[in-house]
Protein backbone atom coordinates (compact mmCIF):
# COMPACT_ATOMS: atom_id res chain seq x y z
CA UNK A 1 0.00 0.00 0.00
CA UNK A 2 3.04 2.15 0.23
CA UNK A 3 4.04 2.19 -3.02
CA UNK A 4 0.58 3.48 -4.85
CA UNK A 5 -0.16 6.50 -2.28
CA UNK A 6 3.78 7.59 -3.17
CA UNK A 7 2.23 6.98 -6.81
CA UNK A 8 -0.53 9.86 -6.15
CA UNK A 9 1.98 12.18 -4.97
CA UNK A 10 4.52 11.89 -7.65
CA UNK A 11 1.74 11.97 -10.16
CA UNK A 12 -0.03 14.89 -8.59
CA UNK A 13 4.09 16.82 -8.41
CA UNK A 14 4.46 16.08 -12.23
CA UNK A 15 1.16 17.18 -13.43
CA UNK A 16 1.27 20.01 -10.71
CA UNK A 17 4.89 21.17 -12.27
CA UNK A 18 3.20 21.03 -16.01
CA UNK A 19 0.25 23.31 -15.02
CA UNK A 20 2.51 25.97 -13.84
CA UNK A 21 1.63 28.97 -11.21
CA UNK A 22 -1.08 27.82 -8.71
CA UNK A 23 -1.41 24.56 -10.93
CA UNK A 24 1.21 22.81 -7.76
CA UNK A 25 -1.09 24.23 -5.15
CA UNK A 26 -4.47 22.69 -7.02
CA UNK A 27 -3.02 19.50 -8.12
CA UNK A 28 -1.30 19.26 -3.98
CA UNK A 29 -5.08 19.49 -3.17
CA UNK A 30 -6.22 16.99 -5.35
CA UNK A 31 -3.63 14.60 -4.12
CA UNK A 32 -4.15 15.26 -0.73
CA UNK A 33 -8.27 13.83 -1.23
CA UNK A 34 -7.27 11.03 -3.18
CA UNK A 35 -4.97 10.07 -0.41
CA UNK A 36 -7.92 10.49 2.28
CA UNK A 37 -10.42 9.06 0.77
CA UNK A 38 -8.68 6.36 -1.65
CA UNK A 39 -6.26 5.52 1.22
CA UNK A 40 -7.74 6.89 4.58
CA UNK A 41 -4.58 9.13 5.28
CA UNK A 42 -5.59 11.86 7.72
CA UNK A 43 -4.35 14.99 6.67
CA UNK A 44 -2.20 17.08 8.75
CA UNK A 45 -2.71 20.71 9.38
CA UNK A 46 -2.49 22.83 6.35
CA UNK A 47 1.66 24.44 6.87
CA UNK A 48 -0.39 28.19 8.57
CA UNK A 49 3.02 29.70 9.85
CA UNK A 50 5.02 29.36 6.86
CA UNK A 51 2.11 30.59 4.27
CA UNK A 52 1.34 33.44 6.66
CA UNK A 53 5.35 34.51 6.87
CA UNK A 54 5.64 34.49 2.93
CA UNK A 55 2.59 36.27 2.87
CA UNK A 56 4.03 38.98 4.71
CA UNK A 57 6.98 39.16 2.92
CA UNK A 58 5.34 39.42 0.07
CA UNK A 59 3.40 42.13 0.63
CA UNK A 60 6.78 44.33 2.17
CA UNK A 61 8.49 43.68 -1.13
CA UNK A 62 5.54 44.72 -3.27
CA UNK A 63 4.99 47.76 -1.04
CA UNK A 64 8.68 48.10 -1.86
CA UNK A 65 8.42 48.10 -5.55
CA UNK A 66 5.02 50.29 -5.38
CA UNK A 67 7.34 53.12 -4.09
CA UNK A 68 10.42 52.44 -6.27
CA UNK A 69 12.41 50.72 -3.78
CA UNK A 70 13.38 48.45 -6.47
CA UNK A 71 13.96 50.26 -9.45
CA UNK A 72 15.99 52.85 -7.17
CA UNK A 73 18.00 49.26 -6.38
CA UNK A 74 18.43 48.12 -9.96
CA UNK A 75 19.46 52.16 -10.53
CA UNK A 76 22.45 51.55 -8.30
CA UNK A 77 23.36 48.11 -9.54
CA UNK A 78 23.09 49.48 -12.89
CA UNK A 79 25.94 52.35 -12.24
CA UNK A 80 28.51 49.63 -10.07
CA UNK A 81 28.66 47.13 -13.39
CA UNK A 82 28.74 49.73 -15.66
CA UNK A 83 31.72 51.03 -14.21
CA UNK A 84 33.28 47.47 -13.36
CA UNK A 85 32.67 45.85 -17.00
CA UNK A 86 35.62 43.81 -16.91
CA UNK A 87 34.94 41.82 -14.12
CA UNK A 88 31.21 40.89 -15.07
CA UNK A 89 31.28 37.71 -15.19
CA UNK A 90 32.12 37.96 -11.27
CA UNK A 91 30.19 41.35 -10.68
CA UNK A 92 27.11 40.50 -11.79
CA UNK A 93 25.88 36.85 -10.16
CA UNK A 94 26.97 38.65 -6.89
CA UNK A 95 24.53 41.53 -7.50
CA UNK A 96 21.61 38.75 -8.69
CA UNK A 97 22.70 37.15 -5.59
CA UNK A 98 22.69 40.49 -3.11
CA UNK A 99 19.37 41.24 -4.99
CA UNK A 100 18.03 38.07 -4.57
CA UNK A 101 19.31 37.75 -0.83
CA UNK A 102 17.57 41.20 0.12
CA UNK A 103 14.63 41.07 -1.61
CA UNK A 104 13.82 37.09 -0.68
CA UNK A 105 12.71 36.38 -4.42
CA UNK A 106 14.70 35.19 -6.95
CA UNK A 107 12.40 36.76 -9.83
CA UNK A 108 14.09 39.98 -8.72
CA UNK A 109 17.03 38.73 -11.18
CA UNK A 110 14.71 39.81 -14.42
CA UNK A 111 15.68 43.39 -13.48
CA UNK A 112 19.23 42.72 -13.58
CA UNK A 113 19.68 40.62 -16.40
CA UNK A 114 19.03 42.64 -19.37
CA UNK A 115 22.05 45.26 -17.63
CA UNK A 116 24.05 41.98 -17.48
CA UNK A 117 23.64 40.87 -20.64
CA UNK A 118 24.34 44.25 -22.30
CA UNK A 119 27.53 44.87 -20.38
CA UNK A 120 29.21 41.98 -20.89
CA UNK A 121 28.09 42.54 -24.75
CA UNK A 122 30.01 45.83 -24.79
CA UNK A 123 33.59 44.45 -22.94
CA UNK A 124 33.82 41.63 -24.91
CA UNK A 125 33.08 39.27 -22.80
CA UNK A 126 30.62 36.28 -23.74
CA UNK A 127 27.14 36.80 -22.17
CA UNK A 128 26.92 33.17 -21.32
CA UNK A 129 29.23 33.76 -18.69
CA UNK A 130 28.27 36.07 -16.42
CA UNK A 131 24.74 35.02 -17.28
CA UNK A 132 24.05 31.55 -16.76
CA UNK A 133 25.89 32.27 -12.87
CA UNK A 134 23.60 34.91 -12.22
CA UNK A 135 20.59 32.92 -13.06
CA UNK A 136 22.41 30.52 -10.72
CA UNK A 137 22.77 32.61 -7.96
CA UNK A 138 19.63 34.39 -7.82
CA UNK A 139 18.85 30.46 -7.10
CA UNK A 140 21.23 29.69 -4.71
CA UNK A 141 20.79 33.28 -2.31
CA UNK A 142 17.16 32.11 -1.83
CA UNK A 143 18.83 29.50 0.35
CA UNK A 144 20.73 32.23 2.15
CA UNK A 145 17.91 35.61 2.55
CA UNK A 146 16.69 35.50 5.97
CA UNK A 147 13.41 36.39 4.53
CA UNK A 148 12.81 34.22 1.27
CA UNK A 149 10.00 31.19 1.61
CA UNK A 150 12.47 28.75 1.36
CA UNK A 151 14.78 29.76 4.49
CA UNK A 152 11.45 30.45 6.82
CA UNK A 153 10.32 27.14 6.00
CA UNK A 154 13.31 25.51 7.19
CA UNK A 155 12.76 28.09 10.26
CA UNK A 156 9.95 26.93 10.92
CA UNK A 157 10.97 22.98 11.59
CA UNK A 158 14.48 23.84 13.15
CA UNK A 159 13.28 26.59 15.68
CA UNK A 160 11.80 23.46 17.82
CA UNK A 161 14.70 21.76 17.74
CA UNK A 162 16.62 25.15 18.95
CA UNK A 163 18.37 26.22 15.72
CA UNK A 164 17.04 29.59 14.98
CA UNK A 165 17.84 32.44 12.20
CA UNK A 166 21.46 33.78 12.78
CA UNK A 167 22.64 29.79 12.46
CA UNK A 168 20.93 28.92 9.34
CA UNK A 169 22.09 32.08 8.04
CA UNK A 170 25.66 31.76 9.67
CA UNK A 171 25.92 28.32 7.33
CA UNK A 172 23.97 29.40 4.32
CA UNK A 173 25.90 32.68 3.62
CA UNK A 174 29.44 31.96 3.18
CA UNK A 175 28.28 28.21 1.73
CA UNK A 176 26.33 29.47 -1.18
CA UNK A 177 28.41 32.39 -1.38
CA UNK A 178 31.17 30.16 -1.89
CA UNK A 179 29.99 27.94 -4.52
CA UNK A 180 28.57 31.02 -6.95
CA UNK A 181 32.28 32.18 -6.79
CA UNK A 182 33.72 28.73 -7.91
CA UNK A 183 30.76 28.85 -10.52
CA UNK A 184 32.10 31.93 -11.97
CA UNK A 185 35.75 30.92 -11.77
CA UNK A 186 34.77 28.07 -13.71
CA UNK A 187 32.72 29.93 -16.23
CA UNK A 188 35.55 32.92 -16.43
CA UNK A 189 36.87 30.45 -19.45
CA UNK A 190 34.06 28.91 -20.83
CA UNK A 191 33.74 29.16 -24.14
CA UNK A 192 35.41 31.73 -26.65
CA UNK A 193 35.03 35.61 -26.39
CA UNK A 194 33.24 37.63 -27.92
CA UNK A 195 34.19 41.20 -30.43
CA UNK A 196 33.45 44.03 -28.33
CA UNK A 197 30.38 45.86 -29.94
CA UNK A 198 30.71 49.22 -29.11
CA UNK A 199 28.15 50.91 -31.86
CA UNK A 200 25.21 50.33 -33.26
CA UNK A 201 23.82 48.59 -30.36
CA UNK A 202 19.81 49.01 -29.08
CA UNK A 203 19.43 49.70 -25.14
CA UNK A 204 17.64 47.83 -23.49
CA UNK A 205 14.76 49.95 -21.42
CA UNK A 206 16.82 49.53 -18.03
CA UNK A 207 19.97 51.18 -19.53
CA UNK A 208 18.71 54.43 -20.35
CA UNK A 209 19.64 57.37 -18.06
CA UNK A 210 17.74 56.73 -14.91
CA UNK A 211 15.84 59.05 -13.21
CA UNK A 212 16.72 60.69 -10.18
CA UNK A 213 15.59 58.88 -7.29
CA UNK A 214 12.54 59.82 -5.00
CA UNK A 215 12.19 60.41 -1.80
CA UNK A 216 9.90 57.53 -1.65
CA UNK A 217 12.49 55.74 -3.70
CA UNK A 218 15.32 56.03 -1.42
CA UNK A 219 13.11 56.07 2.14
CA UNK A 220 11.26 52.81 1.15
CA UNK A 221 14.53 51.14 0.67
CA UNK A 222 16.04 52.18 3.98
CA UNK A 223 12.92 51.24 5.91
CA UNK A 224 12.94 47.62 3.83
CA UNK A 225 17.03 47.06 4.79
CA UNK A 226 16.27 47.92 8.05
CA UNK A 227 13.63 45.63 8.79
CA UNK A 228 16.05 42.91 7.25
CA UNK A 229 18.77 43.77 9.30
CA UNK A 230 16.33 43.86 12.63
CA UNK A 231 15.09 40.33 12.21
CA UNK A 232 18.63 39.14 11.57
CA UNK A 233 20.34 41.39 14.73
CA UNK A 234 16.72 39.68 16.95
CA UNK A 235 17.13 36.67 15.86
CA UNK A 236 20.70 36.40 16.84
CA UNK A 237 20.04 37.54 20.17
CA UNK A 238 16.66 36.47 21.42
CA UNK A 239 17.37 38.32 25.01
CA UNK A 240 16.09 41.60 22.86
CA UNK A 241 12.58 40.51 21.74
CA UNK A 242 9.80 40.66 24.34
CA UNK A 243 9.58 37.78 26.63
CA UNK A 244 6.13 35.79 28.02
CA UNK A 245 6.82 33.33 30.58
CA UNK A 246 10.73 33.23 30.30
CA UNK A 247 9.91 32.12 26.18
CA UNK A 248 10.89 35.46 23.64
CA UNK A 249 9.07 35.89 21.13
CA UNK A 250 9.03 33.65 18.47
CA UNK A 251 10.79 34.16 14.80
CA UNK A 252 7.92 33.36 12.78
CA UNK A 253 5.74 35.87 14.89
CA UNK A 254 8.91 38.29 14.50
CA UNK A 255 9.13 37.97 10.72
CA UNK A 256 5.24 38.16 9.91
CA UNK A 257 4.96 41.52 12.07
CA UNK A 258 8.70 43.36 11.13
CA UNK A 259 7.62 42.71 7.26
CA UNK A 260 3.93 43.83 8.21
CA UNK A 261 5.05 47.04 9.75
CA UNK A 262 7.36 48.05 7.51
CA UNK A 263 4.67 47.30 4.76
CA UNK A 264 2.47 49.92 6.46
CA UNK A 265 5.25 52.19 7.03
CA UNK A 266 6.04 52.24 3.53
CA UNK A 267 1.90 53.30 3.15
CA UNK A 268 2.00 55.86 5.56
CA UNK A 269 5.26 57.61 4.66
CA UNK A 270 5.10 57.84 0.81
CA UNK A 271 1.29 57.57 0.15
CA UNK A 272 1.27 54.47 -1.31
CA UNK A 273 -2.08 53.38 -2.38
CA UNK A 274 -2.91 49.91 -0.84
CA UNK A 275 -4.35 48.46 -4.18
CA UNK A 276 -1.01 49.80 -5.98
CA UNK A 277 0.89 46.98 -3.86
CA UNK A 278 -1.39 44.11 -5.02
CA UNK A 279 -1.24 44.92 -8.39
CA UNK A 280 3.06 44.68 -8.58
CA UNK A 281 4.63 42.05 -10.02
CA UNK A 282 6.35 40.43 -6.86
CA UNK A 283 2.88 40.55 -5.32
CA UNK A 284 1.39 38.30 -8.01
CA UNK A 285 4.17 36.06 -8.24
CA UNK A 286 4.57 35.61 -3.88
CA UNK A 287 0.81 34.92 -3.62
CA UNK A 288 0.97 32.00 -6.55
CA UNK A 289 3.91 30.71 -4.82
CA UNK A 290 1.71 30.86 -1.43
CA UNK A 291 -0.78 28.79 -3.38
CA UNK A 292 1.63 26.40 -4.86
CA UNK A 293 3.17 25.95 -1.21
CA UNK A 294 -0.09 25.48 0.48
CA UNK A 295 -1.16 22.64 -1.63
CA UNK A 296 2.14 20.48 -2.15
CA UNK A 297 3.32 21.22 1.21
CA UNK A 298 0.36 19.79 2.91
CA UNK A 299 0.09 16.72 0.49
CA UNK A 300 3.86 15.96 1.32
CA UNK A 301 3.52 16.34 4.36
CA UNK A 302 0.81 14.05 5.19
CA UNK A 303 1.87 11.62 2.95
CA UNK A 304 5.52 11.30 4.99
CA UNK A 305 3.84 11.47 8.40
CA UNK A 306 1.59 8.55 8.10
CA UNK A 307 4.62 6.98 6.35
CA UNK A 308 6.78 7.76 8.45
CA UNK A 309 7.63 4.57 10.25
CA UNK A 310 7.70 2.66 7.14
CA UNK A 311 9.82 4.67 5.92
CA UNK A 312 12.37 5.27 8.73
CA UNK A 313 12.85 1.15 8.46
CA UNK A 314 13.37 1.14 4.90
CA UNK A 315 16.09 4.02 4.48
CA UNK A 316 17.29 5.34 7.90
CA UNK A 317 20.02 2.85 8.55
CA UNK A 318 21.77 3.69 4.74
CA UNK A 319 20.55 7.73 5.07
CA UNK A 320 22.16 7.92 8.73
CA UNK A 321 25.41 6.02 6.93
CA UNK A 322 25.58 8.29 4.03
CA UNK A 323 23.63 11.34 4.91
CA UNK A 324 24.54 12.90 0.99
CA UNK A 325 22.06 10.78 -0.38
CA UNK A 326 19.40 12.74 1.70
CA UNK A 327 20.83 15.84 -0.11
CA UNK A 328 20.83 13.80 -3.78
CA UNK A 329 16.59 13.31 -2.64
CA UNK A 330 16.50 17.27 -2.04
CA UNK A 331 17.97 18.21 -5.07
CA UNK A 332 16.06 15.32 -7.03
CA UNK A 333 12.79 16.65 -5.75
CA UNK A 334 13.41 20.34 -6.23
CA UNK A 335 13.83 19.34 -10.24
CA UNK A 336 10.30 18.54 -10.10
CA UNK A 337 8.79 20.77 -7.47
CA UNK A 338 10.64 24.09 -8.85
CA UNK A 339 10.61 25.59 -5.78
CA UNK A 340 12.88 25.68 -2.94
CA UNK A 341 10.25 26.27 -0.30
CA UNK A 342 7.87 23.50 -1.68
CA UNK A 343 10.77 20.96 -1.56
CA UNK A 344 12.09 21.83 2.11
CA UNK A 345 8.32 21.28 3.55
CA UNK A 346 7.90 18.45 1.16
CA UNK A 347 10.75 16.78 1.60
CA UNK A 348 12.81 18.35 5.36
CA UNK A 349 9.92 16.64 7.71
CA UNK A 350 11.12 13.06 6.30
CA UNK A 351 14.79 13.63 7.57
CA UNK A 352 13.82 15.08 10.65
CA UNK A 353 11.76 11.75 11.46
CA UNK A 354 14.54 9.79 10.23
CA UNK A 355 17.15 11.23 13.10
CA UNK A 356 19.25 12.66 10.55
CA UNK A 357 21.23 15.51 12.78
CA UNK A 358 19.77 18.92 12.15
CA UNK A 359 23.26 20.17 11.78
CA UNK A 360 23.94 17.83 8.60
CA UNK A 361 20.06 19.15 7.32
CA UNK A 362 21.42 22.66 7.64
CA UNK A 363 24.31 21.95 5.79
CA UNK A 364 22.47 20.33 2.86
CA UNK A 365 19.64 23.47 2.44
CA UNK A 366 21.29 24.19 -0.48
CA UNK A 367 20.39 21.16 -2.28
CA UNK A 368 16.78 22.32 -2.95
CA UNK A 369 18.44 24.30 -5.93
CA UNK A 370 17.89 21.26 -8.19
CA UNK A 371 15.56 23.13 -10.61
CA UNK A 372 18.09 24.27 -13.44
CA UNK A 373 18.83 21.16 -14.72
CA UNK A 374 15.38 21.35 -16.48
CA UNK A 375 15.38 24.31 -18.67
CA UNK A 376 12.05 25.90 -18.29
CA UNK A 377 12.15 27.80 -15.16
CA UNK A 378 10.95 31.77 -16.29
CA UNK A 379 14.51 33.29 -15.12
CA UNK A 380 16.28 30.67 -17.07
CA UNK A 381 14.51 31.32 -20.34
CA UNK A 382 14.60 35.46 -19.09
CA UNK A 383 18.58 34.71 -19.59
CA UNK A 384 18.22 33.39 -22.93
CA UNK A 385 16.09 35.96 -24.52
CA UNK A 386 18.45 38.52 -23.10
CA UNK A 387 21.65 37.40 -25.10
CA UNK A 388 21.28 39.01 -28.24
CA UNK A 389 24.87 36.85 -29.43
CA UNK A 390 22.88 33.67 -28.27
CA UNK A 391 25.82 32.07 -26.80
CA UNK A 392 23.39 31.96 -23.49
CA UNK A 393 21.01 28.79 -25.04
CA UNK A 394 19.64 25.70 -24.60
CA UNK A 395 20.90 22.75 -26.46
CA UNK A 396 19.26 20.25 -28.64
CA UNK A 397 19.37 17.49 -26.23
CA UNK A 398 17.48 20.14 -23.92
CA UNK A 399 19.52 18.99 -20.39
CA UNK A 400 22.74 20.22 -22.23
CA UNK A 401 21.66 24.25 -21.56
CA UNK A 402 24.33 26.87 -20.25
CA UNK A 403 23.00 26.77 -16.88
CA UNK A 404 23.91 22.97 -16.08
CA UNK A 405 27.83 23.13 -15.61
CA UNK A 406 27.24 26.88 -13.55
CA UNK A 407 24.31 25.30 -11.47
CA UNK A 408 26.30 21.65 -10.64
CA UNK A 409 29.46 23.39 -9.76
CA UNK A 410 27.75 25.89 -7.44
CA UNK A 411 25.05 23.54 -6.03
CA UNK A 412 27.87 20.87 -5.12
CA UNK A 413 30.29 23.45 -4.22
CA UNK A 414 27.52 25.22 -1.54
CA UNK A 415 26.49 21.49 -0.02
CA UNK A 416 30.21 20.57 0.55
CA UNK A 417 30.45 23.85 2.34
CA UNK A 418 27.49 24.06 4.39
CA UNK A 419 28.48 20.17 5.71
CA UNK A 420 31.79 21.31 6.71
CA UNK A 421 30.47 25.02 8.47
CA UNK A 422 27.47 22.85 10.56
CA UNK A 423 30.05 20.70 11.65
CA UNK A 424 31.92 24.22 13.10
CA UNK A 425 29.03 26.09 14.10
CA UNK A 426 26.94 23.49 15.75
Amino acid sequence: MFLLPFGVVLISILLGARLGGVGLGVMGGLGLVILSFGFHIEPTAPPVDVLLMIASVVTATSSLQAAGGIEYLVGLSERFLRAHPSRITFYGPLVAYLFTFLIGTGHIAYSILPVIAEVARRTGVRPERPLSVAVIASQQAITASPISAATVALLSMTAPLGVDLFYICLVAIPSTLIGILCASLVMSRWGADIAPDLEGLELNPLSHAPLAPTLAARGSTVLFLSAVLCIVVLGAFPSLRPCWDGEPLKMTALIETSMLTVGALILLMFRVSGERVSEMTIFRAGMTAVIAIFGIAWLGDSFFTHYKEELREIIQETVLLYPWLFAGALFGFSMLLFSQAATVRALMPLGIHLGLPTASLIGMFPAVNGFFVLPNYPTLIAAVQFDATKTTRIGRYVINHSFLVPGLVATTVSVAMGLLLSRWVF
